[in-house]
């Protein structure tokens, strides 16, 4: 099948003012069809930006779910689809399961949000990518992006990264207003379309709700994971830096932290980070600010660090996981400066 055939406007009409309105009449585009039904392990292609502007509204969107600046760099390149998205959880000021009533969003292999047009916001959300904005390939290839500069100017041009004072405009601060919550018979049937999609197998789905309906029981009859007895729960500062290693502290001290609700200043102890008491990981990243999901704000942290592959392991509290692939929030206080070892030094080197 041919690559779609654009034509872009000329430097002469940005240099005579000529609006983007005007602009769009002038550039004449054949569209490819919408890929559908992508599954896990599929090569795809992002789209050109000329054919993924003519697929967003006037706030540079697609079923109210934005196409962020940071998405740019990766038009015209080629990737595999790592997860069909039939659910996908949320947190912030609430949390819940939600799903896109189109069910039309894939995951691409390790393609996060770099923050880097939204202030610097440290989330690391995975991005999320509409079926419109990719086209299937038969492989990854060697092709490199070819993309016209001039293309990726004018799309970033469209899009949106504010919605007012102090308040973004991302995927993450849009994501109540691109889902709809889940109901509790809808998130069962969730639980045969992630096998339906290629996500996971019978028996992963099984372990997820199995380790779901374990953590929900104990709570019933013996109360929050973790649960705690400060009433003003205790900080600590580690000033720690990417690259550095730690141990997570036992959960009998990380209980010592904690109020009554299993949480240290607003942040929850979750029964996956429990499991990972007393292992050793190095610090990706000192955390400082993220935006929040659902509002737009850009949320202060202070002590807070993301851990090389530390991730939310959701299905404990979450019915049957989540695709989205957060990574857990660590408190300085919950860890410990180590020394390196030898086997992690010669790993390294």
């Amino acid at each position: 099948m041919p690559p779609a055939k654009f034509h872009w406007p000329t430097r002469h009409c940005f240099a005579e003012g000529r609006t983007p309105n005007s602009l769009d009449q002038e550039y004449r585009i054949t569209m490819m069809p919408v890929t559908a039904n992508l599954r896990p392990g599929d090569c795809v292609e992002v789209l050109s930006p000329a054919e993924i502007l003519h697929t967003l509204d006037a706030d540079g969107t697609l079923d109210k779910l934005p196409f962020m600046p940071e998405m740019l760099e990766f038009c015209g390149r080629r990737f595999r689809v790592s997860k069909r998205v039939v659910k996908t959880c949320y947190y912030g000021t609430s949390s819940g399961m939600r799903k896109f009533p189109a069910e039309d969003v894939v995951l691409l292999e390790g393609l996060r949000c770099s923050g880097a047009d939204h202030d610097g916001c440290q989330k690391a959300c995975t991005i999320f990518w509409r079926e419109a904005w990719l086209r299937k390939v038969d492989s990854l290839g060697t092709r490199q992006s070819t993309v016209d500069p001039e293309g990726i100017k004018w799309l970033r041009s469209r899009l949106k990264t504010s919605s007012g004072p102090n308040t973004y405009f991302c995927q993450a601060s849009e994501i109540l207003n691109a889902t709809r919550e889940l109901s509790h018979w809808e998130r069962f049937g969730k639980c045969f379309s992630d096998i339906r999609a290629g996500n996971c197998g019978l028996l992963e789905m099984m372990r997820r709700v199995g380790e779901w309906l374990f953590w929900k029981t104990r709570k019933a009859f013996f109360g929050v994971y973790a649960r705690g007895r400060q009433k003003s729960t205790p900080v600590e500062s580690l000033n720690l830096q990417a690259g550095e290693w730690i141990e997570i502290k036992p959960v009998a001290n990380i209980v010592e932290t904690l109020n009554d609700r299993g949480y240290n200043r607003g942040l929850f102890f979750t029964p996956a980070m429990g499991r990972a008491c007393g292992e050793k990981y190095q610090v990706k990243r000192k955390l400082e600010k993220i935006i929040v999901d659902g509002t737009g704000e850009m949320r202060q942290m202070r002590n807070t660090a993301f851990l090389e592959g530390s991730m939310c392991g959701c299905s404990c509290v979450a019915f049957g996981g989540c695709p989205r692939g957060e990574f857990a929030y660590w408190r300085d206080i919950w860890l410990r400066r180590v020394a390196v070892e030898s086997d992690k030094q010669s790993e390294i080197a």
